[in-house]
């Protein structure tokens, strides 16, 4: 084990239930291999976490250096299986909270760079628990093709569309999320050729008036509480599927878009930005065992 390692200090917090292990490494010296993050991501023998998010100063981090005249944090991220993801949007929502928390940045306005770009977030002073609302400008979807995208659960099978947020989605409009089933395997979506890096699958009903709800995969993690990225891809399918599209109409678009771990407010402005906005939690911190980090 490395000297680096040992205390290794942590935190843990969530958004809608979307929960990740966070590891401060300003100066970007620590190495977090695979292996590692899926221990410390493990619900039985480690910290538990549907990811992780490391803390680097941008400068510090050869994928994020770039960025560093316009944000000075680098969210440095990783699946539970310790592979790399693109972006999180709960997890910058996560992120930008903890950089408050820490004295990192100040409450309001402030920029996180991720490997999708900058995404801009505003940080609420915190709510009577200590969970103020993080909006997050996520950027604009893109609709990539192809037309036809398949997704099959057992023998089910329902026609989704593919949405890009940084990050790959398929979107799929059932009429029970039940028929999703327990989400334990990656649904499978066709062709296999549109999504070379794999792909988060979502299942949406309808509540209401642009009001969703949706279970989702995320590649990688296996199906999740909440997923950001998710949401808003979700929000532009529906949307579309709507006949709502601000750059024909000139008025921007909300949905409530409801996960298992809580609820999202999802606005697609005119100018094609997608702004999230949901809770974000710090709820613990501490320091590692050198004993369990060297078994």
């Amino acid at each position: 084990m490395s000297e680096i390692l040992k205390g290794l200090r942590f935190l843990k917090g969530h958004g809608t239930e979307n929960d990740f292990v966070i590891v401060p490494d300003p100066d970007g010296i620590l190495e977090v291999p695979p292996a590692l993050v899926a221990r410390l991501c493990d619900r039985r023998a480690g910290l538990g976490g549907d990811g992780l998010l490391r803390v680097v100063r941008s400068a510090a981090h050869p994928e994020a250096a770039a960025m560093a005249a316009e944000a000075e944090w680098f969210m440095d991220y990783r699946n539970s299986d310790g592979s790399i993801a693109e972006m999180c949007g709960n997890g910058v929502r996560v992120f930008a909270r903890y950089l408050v928390l820490a004295g990192l940045a100040e409450v309001g306005d402030l920029a996180v760079a991720t490997r999708a770009g900058v995404r801009r977030a505003h940080v609420a002073a915190d709510g009577p628990e200590g969970a103020g609302e993080v909006t997050v400008q996520m950027g604009q979807a893109s609709l990539p093709g192809p037309e036809t995208i398949e997704v099959t659960v057992g023998d089910r099978s329902w026609p989704a569309l593919n949405v890009n947020m940084g990050n790959p989605h398929a979107v799929a409009f059932v009429d029970d999320l039940a028929h999703a089933g327990d989400l334990l395997a990656a649904p499978a979506v066709a062709p296999a050729s549109a999504y070379p890096t794999g792909v988060n699958v979502e299942f949406v009903v309808d509540r209401g008036p642009r009001h969703v709800a949706v279970r989702v995969h995320e590649r990688g993690s296996g199906e999740t509480r909440s997923c950001g990225t998710g949401a808003c891809a979700v929000m532009v399918a529906a949307a579309r599927r709507d006949g709502a599209d601000p750059a024909v109409t000139g008025q921007p678009v909300t949905y409530t878009v409801d996960v298992p771990g809580g609820r999202l407010v999802i606005t697609e402005r005119v100018d094609g930005v997608i702004e999230m906005t949901g809770p974000a939690v710090i709820l613990a911190d501490g320091e590692l065992d050198a004993g369990w980090l060297a078994g």
